[in-house]
């Protein structure tokens, strides 16, 4: 199949999810759009050289069966995508990305598949397909470095790093929470760890933490970690890092903030809630998420994820 590579406009997006060093023995014919590795400096000559096939954005929509999006994909694009295209990356069906799932992959029978690195599934005509040929936690490199990446921003944009004096509590035993131990454990030893069954110790003392790092995400339907009225028995100015940047739903109330305005404060707390974080370590990220995706995706014949549906 024709799988085109189109650069993620994404805001602040500089991961490069496919490097020429591992465009190898791939089933696909491999598009990709013209600039496509600038925030590495990688030329369009590189993967010419690599036997891809440089085009421009409207082309790659035009004339490819498949398109990869690191991220989903933006309203801007949607005029372009095609009727039965399959669209590749991480696109959230179930969270972000259900605009996009109801207005272009519905009506326009879109096959999406969606690299989630836990349940890696496409979806057709609204019904979940999880797919055999990737397997669970192939890029938890992302996600660790979300934590790591994440919490050192935070921190010093809260302009904040802490000494022994400050207790910290990072929510969490996954990924992204290994990741955030990892990070400021090198700043200070005052760290405790909770996971889930360990929450209620944790909200026996809510007021004895300055840092709380949350790294669970329970999305729109579970229940929050921390309730408002849990969040209102914290002392003034403990600073909250929901790493997982579940909004509103694992630290109920929280809000998304940006990269320009990335820490907040409501009723003394301060929350920091930036989603994407890995993308501020983009330069280890994109060697990773190439190798992996490269060796279960890209090499595989796309029509292969097609077939798991109709079997």
């Amino acid at each position: 199949m024709k799988l085109g590579f189109i650069k993620s406009n994404f805001p602040n997006e500089r991961r490069i999810p496919l490097l020429p060093e591992h465009i190898k023995q791939f089933a696909n014919s491999i598009y990709i759009e013209s600039g496509f590795g600038d925030f590495l400096a990688i030329p369009d000559e590189d993967y010419l050289k690599a036997g891809c096939t440089i085009l421009s954005r409207s082309e790659i929509f035009a004339s490819c069966d498949s398109i990869f999006s690191l991220k989903i994909i933006q309203p801007s694009d949607y005029d372009m995508i095609r009727q039965n295209q399959v669209i590749i990356g991480w696109t959230h069906p179930l969270g972000s990305g259900k605009e996009f799932m109801e207005t272009q992959a519905l009506p326009k029978n879109l096959y999406v598949l969606d690299i989630d690195n836990q349940e890696p599934t496409m979806y057709h005509q609204g019904k979940a397909y999880p797919t055999k040929l990737i397997p669970k936690n192939f890029v938890y490199q992302n996600s660790f470095y979300a934590g790591y990446a994440g919490v050192l921003h935070a921190l010093l944009s809260f302009g904040l790093l802490p000494d022994s004096d400050l207790e910290v509590a990072i929510l969490g035993s996954g990924n992204t929470a290994q990741g955030a131990f990892h990070a400021i454990s090198k700043i200070t030893s005052s760290v405790q760890l909770f996971y889930r069954k360990t929450l209620p110790q944790f909200k026996q003392q809510l007021d004895k933490y300055s840092i709380i790092i949350n790294g669970i995400e329970v999305g729109d339907a579970g229940t929050p970690i921390m309730t408002i009225e849990e969040q209102a028995q914290l002392k003034k100015g403990t600073f909250i890092i929901d790493i997982a940047a579940d909004a509103g739903n694992a630290i109920e109330g929280n809000e998304l903030t940006t990269v320009t305005d990335s820490v907040y404060e409501k009723n003394g707390i301060y929350y920091y809630t930036i989603p994407n974080t890995p993308t501020f370590a983009y330069r280890n990220i994109s060697k990773i998420l190439s190798e992996q995706f490269s060796q279960y995706i890209f090499k595989e014949d796309i029509s292969n994820f097609i077939d798991e549906v109709a079997d």
